[in-house]
């Protein structure tokens, strides 16, 4: 377990101009900013950062500008998912030339239990570093199955770790670890930190949220890991991260319904963005009221904001 990734991934979103450009400038300063409260580690682009919507020169770009802002201060984690083998081989390759430390991907849909393991044998290949298997659910990507997910750990080199956001991370973090030894070296879950007290208990080395309140999930992170082991090694966790965890529910509970719009809206109510737009046409957009009550969270979430 040595030079295990551990704490905060934070996810920033693509920011675009007006007329859904790239907007550079304030993609610099997301990354940058994410880093600056607290941030052990920078995820991008993925699925909260709207990377399926990118071109392919859009991804390279992105990540080039994203591994430049995060200056190795912290481990950067491209995100090389695609719609076919050939796609996520290729996105790897142009990450990891870029700087990227590390690769994570998602299956695409569709694909069969073979074609999976044969996907992540062709990223690990291609990638040379460690890559995360992320395992979401539909219509992101399909669920793995928990035992293949197990061969694909112990069986292939260079997969190391687990994003686990399924619809019962929990349980399948427990299966994880309990069933796969040194060849898993460690697992974060998703959703914002909507379960992180309880995946922390379970053994979770950290969590993958979008990077809108970075400093909230840092805050959060440093109370956990204030907590220890118990005699048998289970990670504990303290009544301050149990009380920081249910201040930023509110929190969570807003992102789930918006998913883009909301990180967005949060980075551009917060001055880190230019603008809010969003490219994904799955994206829920934001009325006059839920900006308002957004400002609401914000504000009562303000004693863990570093603003």
């Amino acid at each position: 377990m040595t030079d295990q990734m551990r704490g905060v991934y934070s996810i920033p979103v693509t920011p675009f101009n007006e007329d859904g450009s790239v907007d550079f400038p304030s993609l610099t300063r997301c990354v940058e900013w994410c880093v600056e409260r607290g941030a052990h580690g920078i995820v991008f682009p993925v699925n909260a950062s709207e990377g399926p919507f990118l071109t392919d020169a859009e991804r390279l770009e992105v990540i080039k500008a994203g591994v430049k802002a995060t200056a190795g201060a912290v481990p950067f984690v491209a995100g090389v998912s695609g719609i076919t083998t050939a796609h996520a081989v290729e996105y790897t390759k142009t990450a990891v030339a870029a700087g990227a430390t590390s690769v994570i991907a998602a299956p695409p849909n569709g694909a069969s239990p073979d074609l999976m393991f044969d996907y992540y044998g062709a990223v690990a290949e291609a990638a040379g570093v460690p890559v995360w298997v992320q395992n979401n659910k539909p219509p992101a990507s399909p669920t793995i199955p928990t035992p293949l997910i197990i061969r694909i750990l112990k069986e292939i080199t260079h997969v190391d770790y687990v994003k686990e956001e399924s619809l019962v991370p929990g349980q399948v973090m427990t299966e994880l670890f309990a069933k796969t030894g040194d060849s898993c070296k460690g697992i974060m879950g998703g959703m914002g930190g909507r379960y992180l007290t309880d995946e922390y208990h379970r053994g979770a080395c950290g969590t993958m949220p979008a990077g809108h309140i970075t400093d909230a999930h840092r805050k959060l992170w440093d109370a956990l890991e204030k907590g220890g082991k118990t005699s048998d090694g289970q990670q504990t966790v303290t009544e301050e991260a149990q009380q920081i965890w249910e201040q930023m529910l509110p929190s969570l509970n807003f992102e789930f319904m918006f998913s883009i719009a909301a990180y967005k809206m949060a980075f551009h109510r917060r001055g880190v963005i230019k603008t809010p737009v969003t490219r994904n046409p799955a994206a829920k957009p934001l009325d006059r009221l839920d900006v308002e009550e957004l400002d609401r969270i914000l504000d009562r979430l303000s004693p863990l904001l570093d603003d």
